[in-house]
């Protein structure tokens, strides 16, 4: 009998939808006999069952890409192209079913899902180029006789293992890069919302692409660990806490892969006493709580400079009343729930903490919570906050957002530095001179002038410094054909074969 986890207290739906691996262009019921729950959000219930892989069944899937690696890589870069303007065309024309299926595991509200699909889509758009992305250079008489030119090839079989909070987005970072240089790939997408993982690869199979290119995996660390440890994978990405993308990075190096692991933020937003308080206020609403801050980006931390705090602090204040909580699929709902209870209640505990700790609790989020069992919390600020306190140094992932007072720019500029995180940052000013010095001297992978969620377009790359990443490289844009491909460079000669003579000297150019 298969082992299912549940919640104490936990609603079931009447009939669990079961939720299988995709493997080799068809959906494959789990054999390990263990599998997950997954819930309605906004409801509080069991909406479904998913399999969790075991070893072997990872395996199975490595194999199944390994297998299909030659012929995808051979493919003419023309015919991928034609595929992926399908793809493209399939889940724009989708994009509203996917949204749904988001909002239904997940539980943020429906705008924000449709907002996370098209982010996506930019990805899929970029990678539409791929024939001009993987070009290479020629250099043509480098010596006598001699051209030298650089291409750059696939890797094999490519891993992603991607988090709750972005199902759809987070994925198409990884597959469509991937895909697109030739690769084969294998999904682990989060057990608390795996849907969109599947439905995806029906839309990737309809497309045109081939079976065994695109595979999917369910699972918890069990799965993780053999994709980490797999000699099949030749490279694993990542997205999810700072302390699990260590051990992704370290594993999987360990393993021989090419490993690049995205971790965990604690977005600072400076406002300086010349910003338009009233657009900061909005931008801060938008960035802290949007998606119930359940986003790497999210803003988490203000930095009230000079007399900017008492106007700042007010005017949020204003604002949050009229943030509407409620279930995502209310067109009316501006912030949906938590993806569990045991993340929400993880969440709200973070406000006595705060209060234990000296913060001001200035909006207290349990009470404006909907009623009923959903995984709701409503909008929380804290005043007062200060280094050294857990609500400033935690990622807490939720709608609580802290401010902190200083007296001057360097010193909002050293708390960001001194942050052992460095994903996110954004400044509100109006002055162009400081906004310039602020990107020059802020250690942080991703910078917003006036912009409170700096998430770069699909042609840059997306990724932080310090604990925030593991690696080299970032996800998307440029570093991410460079993370799914490698180098060659080919040295060629035709000569006269009555000019050929042996000669064990150095080789010379000139």
């Amino acid at each position: 009998m298969t082992e299912v986890a549940e919640a104490p207290g936990t609603q079931r739906a009447q009939e669990l939808k079961r939720i299988n691996h995709w493997i080799n262009g068809a959906p494959v019921a789990g054999q390990s006999g263990r599998s997950g729950p997954v819930y309605n959000p906004a409801a509080g219930i069991q909406s479904g069952e998913v399999d969790f892989a075991s070893a072997e069944e990872v395996d199975r899937a490595v194999q199944v890409a390994n297998d299909a690696f030659p012929m995808w890589r051979a493919m003419s870069l023309s015919r991928k192209t034609e595929i992926f303007f399908r793809i493209r065309k399939l889940v724009d024309e989708h994009r509203e079913d996917i949204a749904k299926i988001l909002t239904a595991e997940h539980g943020k509200v429906l705008s924000d899902a449709k907002g996370e699909v098209a982010r996506g889509l930019e990805v899929i758009e970029y990678c539409c180029g791929i024939p001009e992305l993987l070009k290479g250079g020629f250099t043509e008489q480098a010596s006598t006789g001699i051209d030298v030119y650089s291409i750059r090839q696939p890797l094999g079989v490519c891993a992603g293992i991607t988090p709750f909070n972005f199902p759809a987005m987070v994925p198409m970072w990884m597959w469509a890069p991937a895909l697109a240089c030739g690769n084969t790939f294998v999904l682990k997408p989060s057990e608390k919302d795996p849907s969109a993982s599947v439905y995806t690869a029906e839309l990737l199979k309809e497309a045109g692409v081939p079976d065994g290119v695109f595979n999917v995996v369910h699972g918890d660390k069990v799965a993780v660990d053999a994709i980490l440890e797999h000699p099949g994978i030749d490279s694993v990405s990542f997205v999810g806490s700072t302390p699990i993308a260590r051990y992704v990075y370290e594993t999987g190096t360990s393993h021989g892969k090419r490993v690049q692991a995205l971790g965990g933020a604690k977005n600072h937003m400076i406002v300086l006493p010349d910003a338009d308080i009233e657009m900061a206020a909005d931008a801060a609403v938008s960035a802290g709580y949007g998606s119930a801050g359940e986003r790497c980006m999210a803003v988490s931390m203000l930095v009230a400079v000079g007399d900017a705090g008492d106007e700042l602090v007010g005017a949020i204040k204003q604002r949050l009343p009229k943030v509407k909580v409620g279930d995502g699929m209310d067109p009316d709902a501006e912030m949906g729930p938590l993806v569990t209870r045991e993340h929400r209640d993880k969440v709200a505990s973070y406000i006595d903490r705060g209060r234990a700790e000296g913060a001001t609790v200035v909006t207290d989020g349990r009470e404006s919570a909907p009623d009923g069992d959903g995984f709701f919390l409503g909008v929380t600020l804290l005043d007062d906050v200060r280094p050294g306190m857990d609500v400033y140094k935690d990622e807490i992932f939720g709608p609580v957002l802290g401010v902190t007072r200083v007296n001057t720019y360097d010193e909002a500029v050293r708390l960001v530095n001194e942050n052992p995180y460095g994903n996110g940052v954004a400044i509100f000013t109006r002055a162009g001179g400081v906004a310039r010095q602020f990107q020059f001297d802020v250690n942080v992978g991703m910078v917003g002038i006036n912009v409170p969620i700096p998430v770069p377009v699909a042609y840059y790359s997306f990724g932080g410094w310090k604990n925030s990443l593991f690696g080299d490289l970032h996800v998307y844009g440029p570093e991410g054909i460079q993370f799914y491909t490698r180098g060659k460079v080919v040295t060629s000669r035709w000569p006269d074969p009555a000019t050929s003579k042996v000669d064990l000297g150095f080789p010379q150019t000139r």
